[in-house]
């Protein structure tokens, strides 16, 4: 079955940077695009970033573009997002996502709280 497992969220300050990463399993990982999704406190779920299968396309929220970088690694079936510049409004669940044969599916999340 599919499985999505994020981990590297956690406390950070103002300016600084955390790496997360999604560990697929239970599919063919490089034949799928891949998307970051986040979701704060009162607010809906919202898109951050999406990969390609290959990982040469990339698109971006406005909110995290030229502070975030989406990527990933096929060959350990792993996705990445690099985040920098952190900001109090980057504060959300974090999750990973893949769309198979019309179903969504998602992982458990991870936590990125920034602050002082």
């Amino acid at each position: 079955q599919v499985q999505l497992v994020e981990s590297g969220g956690g406390l950070v300050q103002p300016g600084g940077s955390l790496r997360l990463s999604c560990a697929a399993s239970g599919f063919t990982f490089r034949v799928y695009a891949m998307t970051w999704h986040r979701q704060a406190p009162g607010k809906e779920r919202e898109l951050v970033a999406a990969i390609s299968s290959g990982g040469v396309g990339t698109n971006y929220a406005d909110s995290v573009k030229g502070r975030f970088t989406i990527s990933r690694d096929n060959a350990k079936n792993t996705m990445y997002l690099q985040m920098n510049s952190l900001k109090p409004e980057d504060t959300a669940v974090y999750y990973c996502n893949v769309v198979r044969l019309g179903t969504p599916y998602w992982g458990q999340g991870t936590q990125v709280t920034v602050s002082s």
